[in-house]
């Protein structure tokens, strides 16, 4: 998030939620068991008849939803990010060891 305010002067609040979902989406697989707990403790989704993919991604879409409601923004091209400003974010951006991906 930080990276794409470097460029765009948009609070860190805004960019976090502009980039959470794109990549909660693309950790899940590595923890998707930490996912399906998210979607039944904090959105109360009933586990019932699912696999912890399905009911981790219904949790990420119950956030989705929730997100849009509060009229957060969804994409940093709606912060103002262009094309000719992606390898410069990309290139500000920490990556730090460990996480859900090695």
């Amino acid at each position: 998030g930080q990276s794409v305010g470097a460029y765009t002067d948009a609070t860190h609040g805004m960019t976090l939620a502009a980039v959470s979902l794109p990549y909660y989406r693309y950790i899940m697989p590595f923890g998707v068991k930490k996912f399906a707990r998210f979607a039944r403790e904090v959105w109360g989704i009933s586990a019932d008849g699912k696999t912890d993919e399905q009911l981790a991604a219904e949790g990420l879409d119950a956030l989705e939803n929730w997100m849009k409601e509060l009229g957060l923004v969804m994409k940093i091209s709606e912060l103002g990010v262009t094309d000719d400003m992606i390898e410069g974010i990309a290139d500000g951006t920490l990556i730090l060891s460990g996480g859900y991906k090695q």
